[in-house]
């Protein structure tokens, strides 16, 4: 395996990793080499010692009696000549080697070369071990020769009648049930997921016992009618079991396309895509089922075994160019279904045209390559299947085939249960009509949050199968690593938070609702003005509360160290603190108005210099909206003064203007008649607290007196109530002729001594839009103009201004 991921290596890097494992090869070696001769040494050393010290006086004793002997002193000399000779080679021998290693050492790029060419001749063994695998096929289906076609017929003769009988059986019960499976699916089609997961088991319970069924008749059949009685037949059982096998996996897979009842189908289908997908499995599994389980053992028991594994790899090849052939056919239909998942959640019918459809429901991107690519993914895995086929025993080809339906059927497990999901998403979730009344904004709060929790279930799900199979395949090591310490640790961190999370979402979606309890006036006590305020403030003190708290348990179960980030909190609060001094008096100033109860959510308020309605309020500003509907934020830090008009009571305070001339008495009259008028109105009366206040005559204006008087109301109808009184009180003084003068002015022209003035000539509009015209007119203008500027006595005798 390592040489195969080296082998796709870039060339430079490959070449910088080998020269690496050289130099380090190299230097272990020398390295290990040095530490065993030290250790050598050390033992011999101590072994030395230990001897030394235990025979001391034994040794010198001999060493005194061959010295003492002539003979023995002549042999000691000519022995010690002899190794001094002896260790004179050996060091120069040692030398020589010291010098060999050196030399060797410092010819690292003869290592590198040696490396690269052991590297080149391994894979091309490979490469050729491969080569004579696939063309040595014929080896595998040489036992064709063997298989002896007689074997095969008289076993069909003798399981004429056993097959006969179960098919007919079999189709004859399927037939009776259809319409009842397709009752089923139409029921399931209007019923929630727990109703349709009940239908689903007790079809798929019923299509086995059909199975089941047919398997029992026919074993009563050829035990009682055929052969012998109570005796059956070896050839007869291989089919029976065989036919119990291959009908229940077919009944699995049905369960799952389900191609009769769309409406009990988990998979995202449709009617032509599930029969024909259900068609070709049946082949699929018909073939390798019945040729594994009945074919082989005929053959092997009457052939040989090297026959039988050769009718096992041929029709294992049958169903593998099968395969080929329906990738190759259905790639594009396959690749639109596939777009169609991720592009939309519609069940849309699937006909023969699809591949022709398939720019409207063409991906782009990366995902659309890898989709319009899938065909290319499974051929790469059925040529692989082929050289296992081709050359590995059939124990081994089981094995992949067991590896390959693990994983297929990993993928339609994780399909349905995507599938169960996304159509839960759709569906959304439907409260009752009183817990609707009780709670208005809890379904539509509750189709915010699940979705989004479904969709990372998706997520999950879809990495869970894509790890299962790659591990599966052998690309990764995902079981065992789970199985080890980190990972169970990994494991089980994600599986904390993924419960923090939910226990999180689940208490605020709870706080949530009870708020919405509260400030529901349908049930229990309406709520305050106050209590809908603090309410308010409540709902975003816990909310900010909860998101701290849910991420520092998340943090302590991925493993950090919260306490350090909790010190770090307090440091950067006290430095945000100083520089945002601002931001603190605006909590603080919040804080304190809150306890005040200065205003509250509603009412209408006049704060740093605007007027209008408090629409939202926190504990640093507050958010108005005035009578043209343009929207402030103004922070409790520019605030020095609160004006609230909503207070216990409101008055309208009435200055009303009126001429010089008029009575004041009978100006009086006229605004209470015009008060009397207003409480008639019955919806104005519901609103008055008390009879109209008469405050006198007020001031002098420069062209009115004002007269004043008040009325009062229930705090916020002092606006509608004034603007009804005024307009009564239009109507009576029109009708008494009382005057509410106006601003206006008067033009005074100078007069002689004899009380003329000059008289002002206007010419009437005219429409002639001749320049000549209007030159012609301008001089018959002039001309008594002229006339009168040349009277010297002033004669006039118009005598006034025209007006």
């Amino acid at each position: 395996m390592i040489r195969s991921r080296m082998r796709a290596l870039h060339p430079v890097r490959f070449f910088l990793i080998s020269a690496f494992v050289t130099i380090f090869s190299v230097l272990a070696g020398t390295a290990q080499a040095q530490g065993l001769s030290l250790g050598m040494d050390t033992s011999s050393s101590s072994n030395e010692s230990s001897s030394e010290g235990g025979s001391e006086n034994g040794a010198l004793q001999s060493l005194l009696d061959v010295l003492q002997d002539d003979a023995a002193r002549a042999e000691l000399i000519e022995k010690l000549e002899t190794v001094v000779n002896d260790g004179a080679q050996a060091a120069d021998d040692a030398a020589d080697t010291v010098a060999d290693a050196v030399e060797n050492q410092e010819s690292i790029g003869t290592r590198i070369a040696q490396f690269t060419q052991a590297t080149a001749e391994t894979i091309a063994a490979r490469v050729t071990s491969l080569y004579d695998t696939l063309t040595g096929s014929s080896g595998v289906l040489r036992g064709l020769t063997r298989v002896d076609t007689d074997v095969l017929w008289q076993a069909v003769q003798s399981l004429f009648l056993v097959i006969i009988i179960t098919v007919a059986v079999f189709m004859v019960l399927r037939r009776l049930m259809m319409p009842f499976f397709r009752s089923m699916g139409e029921r399931a089609e209007h019923r929630n997921i727990l109703h349709r997961a009940f239908l689903f088991l007790g079809s798929t319970f019923i299509d086995a016992m059909i199975v089941v069924v047919a398997w029992g008749i026919g074993y009563a059949i050829t035990l009682l009618a055929l052969g012998e009685t109570a005796q059956i037949g070896f050839r007869q059982t291989l089919y029976l079991n065989a036919f119990l096998i291959v009908e229940l996996i077919k009944v699995a897979i049905r369960s799952v396309i389900s191609p009769s009842a769309g409406g009990l189908r988990p998979v995202n289908l449709s009617n032509v895509a599930a029969k024909r997908i259900n068609l070709h499995s049946n082949i699929v599994v018909s073939i390798l089922g019945y040729g594994q389980l009945l074919v082989i053992p005929i053959i092997n028991r009457n052939v040989g075994y090297t026959a039988g594994l050769a009718v096992s790899a041929l029709l294992s090849l049958i169903v593998l160019f099968y395969v080929v052939f329906l990738v190759i056919y259905h790639r594009d239909t396959v690749a639109n279904w596939i777009a169609r998942r991720m592009l939309t959640e519609t069940y849309e019918e699937e006909t023969d045209d699809a591949p022709k459809q398939s720019e409207k429901y063409r991906l782009r991107g990366v995902f659309g390559t890898l989709v319009r690519s899938w065909h290319w993914f499974a051929l790469i895995y059925l040529a692989v299947m082929f050289t296992v086929i081709v050359s590995s025993p059939s124990d081994v080809v089981v094995s992949y085939l067991a590896a390959s339906g693990k994983v297929l059927l990993a993928v339609l497990v994780g399909s349905m249960i995507v599938s169960v999901i996304g159509q839960a998403m759709l569906r959304g979730i439907s409260l009752p009509d009183d817990i609707k009344s009780m709670l208005p904004t809890l379904e539509p709060r509750l189709n915010s949050i699940v979705p989004k929790i479904l969709l990372g279930l998706r997520i999950i799900v879809t990495i869970a199968v894509l790890a299962y199979a790659l591990n599966i395949m052998g690309l990764t090591f995902i079981g065992s690593w789970l199985s080890s310490a980190s990972g169970l640790q990994f494991s089980g961190a994600l599986v904390s938070v993924g419960m923090i999370l939910l226990v999180a979402a689940a208490i605020w979606l709870a706080f949530n609702s009870w708020l919405e309890y509260k400030l529901n006036p349908d049930y229990g006590r309406a709520p305050t003005v106050r209590e809908k305020t603090l309410l308010s403030l409540l709902k975003n003190a816990f909310s900010i509360a909860l998101f701290v708290l849910t991420a520092m348990f998340c943090l302590s179960e991925i493993g950090l160290n919260i306490g350090p980030l909790i010190a770090s909190a307090g440091v950067l609060g006290l430095a945000i603190g100083f520089g945002a001094q601002k931001l603190v008096q605006d909590i603080i100033t919040g804080v304190f108005i809150q306890f005040e109860n200065a205003m509250n959510v509603g009412d209408v308020v006049t704060v740093g210099g605007t007027t209008g309605t408090v629409e939202k309020l926190t504990v640093r500003s507050v958010s108005l909206r005035d009578v043209q509907g343009v929207f402030h934020i103004i922070p409790f830090s520019s605030v020095d003064m609160v004006s609230n008009y909503m207070r216990e009571f409101s008055y309208f305070v009435c200055d009303m203007g009126v001429a010089y001339r008029e009575n004041v008495s009978d100006v009086k009259k006229a605004m209470f008649d015009a008060f009397e008028e207003l409480k008639s109105d019955q919806e104005i009366a519901n609103v008055l607290l008390g009879d109209l206040e008469w405050f006198g005559l007020n001031s002098f204006g420069d062209s009115a007196i004002v007269l004043r008087a008040r009325i009062k109301t229930i705090p916020g109808s002092q606006w509608s109530t004034g603007r009804a009184y005024n307009e009564i009180l239009k109507r009576i003084f029109d009708e008494q002729g009382i005057e509410i003068p106006y601003p206006y002015q008067t033009i005074v022209f100078g007069e002689t001594k004899e009380g003329e003035t000059q008289p002002i000539r206007l010419s009437p509009p005219s429409e002639d839009k001749d320049e000549g015209a209007k030159v012609e007119r301008k001089e018959q203008l002039d001309a008594p103009l002229a006339e009168d500027a040349g009277d010297t006595n002033g004669d006039n005798p118009d005598g006034g201004v025209d007006r």
